[in-house]
């Protein structure tokens, strides 16, 4: 090929790539906008306008309304869903889950990937074969134990649960980023007089803040969203009902309206996505550190 065709065929692909990177991307926000958007129209809808025209991809002032939030937020004792205090339930078991992972994590993180011990690189795949587990096999073995204890019916049992959960992939995700600090930042750390956990809690969790934010994100949507063990653990205690037990209960019961359910699915969505917007600049740091080194 010459290089004159070379350069023709270069600046063929890179109008191609230009054109398709547009569709690309209108199609992806095509399939994650429209249903978001058409779930949060149905949920400022009464049931009788959905009714009379279920195809409608706008809501009308007259028909705009805020009162499914308001029955799905209302406690059960008031005639509403108690979708309140399913969040504080989803809030408090997210946020433990997070810090406790987050806490073993880090020690456990920075041992496989800053000291040598025999075996270090097959405990590092050996977290993530632990992830890959499925949850099922997991479910009952740990429903017996954590009933033997006292803890099937608590919150703190859940998060704990969770906790067994993340902590091998949340390892794993932290290693990948600190094998990318230099090893004299830590030399010059000790040469000023630092010990190793004041290297660690000084300049090592500093630089890897945007990796922790990732990390500790990803933590969060899988315990505000988890179904299995929560339904598992809490299902005879319905003031400890998370988020995603509350959404069931809507969607199984026959009295409640679709916009009633298409709320309670909001309410569950929108905390995610503005964590996810709020720090989505560190996330994209976090997770796209250590691509170039493992």
């Amino acid at each position: 090929m010459t290089r004159k065709a070379a350069l023709t065929r270069a600046r063929f692909e890179d109008r191609l790539f230009a054109v398709l990177r547009w569709f690309v991307i209108a199609f992806l926000a095509v399939i994650t906008v429209v249903p978001f958007y058409y779930m949060l129209l149905l949920s400022l809808k009464p049931i009788d306008a959905l009714l009379l025209d279920p195809g409608s991809l706008w809501v009308s002032a007259k028909d705009f309304t805020l009162s499914t939030y308001r029955d799905v937020l209302r406690s059960t004792d008031d005639g509403g869903q108690g979708f309140l205090k399913f969040l504080l339930n989803s809030a408090l078991v997210a946020l433990g889950t997070v810090a406790l992972t987050l806490l073993a994590a880090v020690p456990g993180a920075y041992a496989v990937s800053r000291l040598k011990f025999f075996g270090h690189r097959q405990v590092n795949a050996l977290f993530l074969a632990v992830y890959m587990f499925p949850a099922t096999l997991l479910a009952v073995p740990l429903f017996v134990v954590f009933a033997k204890l006292g803890l099937s019916s608590s919150l703190v049992g859940l998060a704990i649960v969770y906790v067994a959960q993340t902590v091998p992939v949340s390892i794993y995700m932290l290693r990948n980023y600190l094998v990318t600090i230099p090893y004299s930042i830590e030399e010059a750390a000790a040469i000023d007089g630092a010990s190793r956990l004041q290297t660690v809690r000084k300049v090592i969790l500093p630089l890897a803040l945007p990796s922790l934010m990732a990390t500790g994100l990803y933590i969060f949507m899988i315990a505000w969203n988890e179904f299995l063990f929560a339904l598992l653990f809490l299902a005879a205690e319905p003031d400890k009902w998370t988020v995603p037990l509350g959404l069931a209960q809507l969607s199984n019961g026959i009295e409640v309206s679709k916009t009633v359910l298409m709320a309670g699915s909001v309410v569950l969505t929108i905390p995610v996505v503005l964590l996810f917007f709020a720090a989505e600049r560190l996330l994209t740091e976090g997770l796209t550190s250590g691509a170039d080194k493992s």
